[in-house]
């Protein structure tokens, strides 16, 4: 899981500018960025890091007997990493393509949801809190609930989105049309279900 998101990040950042979200974060605490980004993003993150790694070095240090919850994890493991690395695949296949320059990307598992990368990794850290359930460390519950929140309302959907929207009028269709986050059928019918829709 790790080595193919480092790989897939690297790759696809390689050579392009600096992502918008910290282009914004760098022009919001301008000047001496360089100082205050060691609390407001470094030491942040490592402290996010912390809190969302707790179900595995829980599963790492407390020893505890296999149970069902130990195929319920590896269950949704494995559905959360096909819909992670399966949705990446397919949008950076469509973004190699220049056809599909100016168009939005709704065919394969984007046509059920606008995030099927988000939707995948919350699954995977679903699943390594499943796996400490036998051990009574509810409180490592948190480490999903954490992670849920900020793919949906802090670093992921919610500002990933709003960009988008500003830059594709568009992309407005595809929301009405595409649950956000949660896989399920098209809300209604709407052109950019069966194709992808052109892009002003």
């Amino acid at each position: 899981w790790a080595l193919r998101l480092t790989v897939y990040i690297t790759w696809r950042n390689w050579g392009e500018s600096e992502d918008a979200r910290y282009q914004a974060i760098r022009h919001k605490y301008e000047p001496n960025f360089a100082l205050k980004s060691l609390g407001i993003i470094f030491v942040f993150q490592a402290v996010l890091a912390w809190i969302i790694s707790m179900p595995l070095w829980v599963a790492l240090t407390v020893p505890f007997d296999y149970s069902i919850f130990d195929i319920l994890a590896v269950a949704l493991w494995i559905i959360g990493m096909v819909f992670e690395s399966v949705g990446d695949w397919q949008l950076a296949r469509f973004k190699m393509n220049p056809a599909n320059r100016g168009k939005v990307m709704n065919q394969g598992l984007w046509r059920y949801t606008r995030h099927p990368n988000y939707f995948g990794e919350c699954l995977i850290w679903w699943g390594f809190f499943l796996f400490v359930i036998p051990t009574g460390a509810w409180w490592s519950i948190l480490s999903p609930i954490l992670l849920t929140f900020l793919l949906l309302k802090f670093s992921g959907v919610t500002m990933l989105e709003e960009t988008i929207v500003d830059r594709r009028p568009g992309y407005r269709e595809y929301i009405a049309s595409t649950n956000a986050f949660i896989p399920g059928p098209q809300k209604k019918a709407n052109p950019v279900a069966d194709h992808q829709e052109e892009i002003s």
